[in-house]
């Protein structure tokens, strides 16, 4: 159903069985998905490609330009997948030349008041709790969480299955599977709660835990301590996953948890 009270651009592409409240304007050069919903006063720009069965509540606005002074109004899209939620007040802009797309995955949820900037990649299944502010070129793996009013610098890379708790400010990257909290933000465990729910093996996750014991508690530079964890803990996708990453950082990572503090070692 769409209303006679919204405005939508003879061009623009829209699937059967999607619902377009009334004052909503959806531009030129628009893709929308079979029975997605598009909420009272949401706003789709050109370049937005959204998949099916959407839900966009009120105020959102969805391919806006990019906030970036290099932009020279290149064609470029912003993308959500199938099944993603995108509450009240989400924007979520268009890429630039560096990427020609900013990508939202499918199954996630953006909550409420969410920045997502240029030329970020969001993984699938993530959750991005109220106001979380994503700048540009920032990449998230599957699976992550973050914590609400939590800021991450554009470039920042988090991993797949990471957790971040709210309030974080995000300066470096943030390996797979582990949780992350404090200020400066630090390792405060591996996310065995969140894996023991996605149907991780208690092996698997018991490598995990070792693994970031080495890196982070083992008193190992990163160079020695991802030759130590090779050496001794066996291959397996989590492993390489969380290897490939920390190898990969071009910010850095994360940093351990301070010796000594208050609240004891290690969370697990």
């Amino acid at each position: 159903m769409i209303s006679p009270l919204a405005y939508i651009h003879p061009s623009a592409r829209i699937a059967p069985g999607v619902t377009v409240e009334p004052f909503t304007t959806i531009a030129a050069d628009v893709e929308i998905g079979e029975g997605s919903w598009i909420g009272p006063n949401v706003t789709v720009m050109s370049g937005a490609r959204i998949g099916q069965f959407c839900q966009i509540f009120p105020g959102a606005v969805v391919g806006a330009v990019p906030q970036d002074l290099k932009f020279a109004g290149e064609q470029t899209t912003a993308v959500i997948g199938d099944y993603t939620v995108i509450r009240e007040c989400v924007t979520v802009n268009r890429g630039t030349i560096d990427r020609g797309e900013t990508r939202v995955g499918s199954h996630c949820l953006l909550m409420a008041y969410v920045h997502v900037a240029h030329d970020c990649i969001i993984g699938n299944h993530c959750i991005l709790a109220n106001t979380v502010q994503v700048a540009g070129h920032v990449e998230i793996g599957d699976y992550a969480i973050i914590g609400g009013s939590s800021a991450v610098h554009q470039f920042v890379k988090i991993g797949t299955h990471a957790m971040i708790s709210g309030g974080s400010l995000v300066r470096k990257d943030v390996p797979p599977y582990v949780k992350a909290g404090r200020e400066p933000l630090s390792y405060a465990g591996a996310n065995s709660v969140g894996l023991r729910r996605r149907g991780f093996s208690e092996e698997s996750i018991n490598m995990v835990q070792q693994l970031y014991r080495t890196l982070f508690l083992g008193g190992f530079n990163t160079h020695d301590a991802l030759a130590q964890i090779e050496q001794e803990l066996p291959a397996s996708p989590e492993r390489e996953t969380a290897v490939g990453f920390v190898r990969a950082a071009t910010r850095g990572i994360i940093k351990g948890p301070k010796r000594g503090r208050p609240d004891g070692g290690e969370a697990e």
